[in-house]
């Protein structure tokens, strides 16, 4: 009888893991139709290359992929490719093959970055909020206290330690306890974030990174792939706000182009959908063979960085370059998306060898309804 019951459960289980996998993955289309249907040029696959697609994931994993991805993708950059990865089946398929995601959610909150990955430049961290908890410059303090610790900060960034996307990180200004956030007071502001938040002092950029969009930190995102003890680094792109934006996140309003091999930048930026194939920043500055610099330097660092990170294979790393040129970090992210529009497409020459490397694991995505 308990064999039976044990039998019941893990069938249950399985029936409930399906329909919340099935409930993302129409979630996933309907989000991916919407932005397809905003684009202003629209390029169809042929026949045949619906089939190559088709053939190569099925070798590659076994599925039948849909091929919605790649029409959008070609219809936005011009370029088709059997190589690109789909959003939904990266999220649902790939990145819990790479990345340990049962363990995601104890990495993941930026309070713990400096800790975490303490060999490298950080932003200070004047005031942290983990769990309800208060830490003024790393001491256990009431919200009192907290309030009166910070209430003559100046410009600082507070920002959601949980959230990613830029969901919620805004430039404040606080003098005498009173924000300039519509003048409400720091105890206000605290109340509305209320749990899980940072306060950081603002990075100071590099001249000629600040020069393509003053108002933001433009970083760069730059993915690592471990495979031993060889890190690899799959892709990089810079990510640029608009005029007057504090954010640089392309899901937020700002724009990206990739980053070449030697730290010069790609012809084209992408913003979101439809927003496509722009040449200047809102500053004027052409973004073709413009150099960023000491790329190099940022790429050593993020290598260096992914062996301390054991339980994620694929890692995204947002980096800022300081006036000194040092890379600071500024995140890191266990399922970064392949980022095709800027960077182009899938894995580029490292795809089949990462899905040859990691397709046989398990899958350590957790679906809830």
């Amino acid at each position: 009888m308990n064999k039976l019951i044990i039998r019941f459960f893990s069938f249950f289980n399985k029936l409930q893991r399906r329909y919340a996998y099935n409930l993302y993955m129409k979630k996933k289309k309907k989000e991916l139709q919407e932005k397809y249907a905003q684009l202003p040029v629209k390029r169809h696959l042929t026949d045949e290359q619906k089939k190559e697609i088709v053939d190569y994931y099925r070798r590659l994993t076994g599925k039948t992929i849909s091929t919605l991805d790649h029409e959008y993708l070609y219809s936005r950059t011009g370029v088709y490719s059997k190589d690109y990865i789909p959003l939904g089946f990266f999220m649902s398929e790939l990145v819990g093959r790479l990345n340990r995601m049962d363990c995601y959610n104890s990495y993941s909150d930026k309070n713990l970055d400096d800790i975490l990955l303490p060999n490298v430049k950080h932003p200070h961290y004047y005031l942290k909020n983990i769990n309800g908890y208060y830490y003024y410059e790393g001491k256990p303090v009431s919200m009192e206290e907290a309030v009166e610790a910070s209430k003559d900060l100046g410009e600082v960034i507070i920002k959601p330690s949980l959230d990613y996307k830029g969901t919620g990180v805004r430039v404040i200004h606080i003098k005498d306890g009173i924000t300039d956030l519509d003048g409400k007071s720091l105890t206000d502001v605290f109340q509305q974030y209320k749990k899980d938040f940072l306060l950081q002092e603002v990075v100071h950029q590099h001249a000629a990174i600040k020069a393509l969009n003053p108002t933001s930190v433009n970083t760069l995102r730059m993915a690592t792939y471990r495979s031993g003890m060889e890190v690899l680094l799959v892709y990089s792109v810079i990510r640029i706000g608009r005029s007057g934006q504090v954010i640089d996140n392309q899901s937020a309003g700002g724009i990206s182009t990739k980053i070449n091999p030697d730290g010069t930048l790609g012809k084209y930026a992408f913003g979101k959908a439809g927003d496509d194939m722009i040449e200047k920043t809102d500053t004027g500055i052409v973004l073709d063979g413009y150099q960023i610099p000491y790329f190099d330097k940022a790429v050593e660092k993020v290598k260096e960085l992914h062996y301390s990170l054991p339980l994620f294979d694929l890692v995204g790393w947002d980096i800022a370059i300081d006036e000194a040129g040092e890379p600071v970090l500024i995140e890191w992210n266990g399922r970064p998306g392949p980022s095709q529009t800027a960077c182009g497409t899938g894995y580029g020459e490292l795809t089949e060898r990462i899905f040859s490397e990691v397709w046989g694991r398990k899958n350590t995505v957790q679906y809830h309804i």
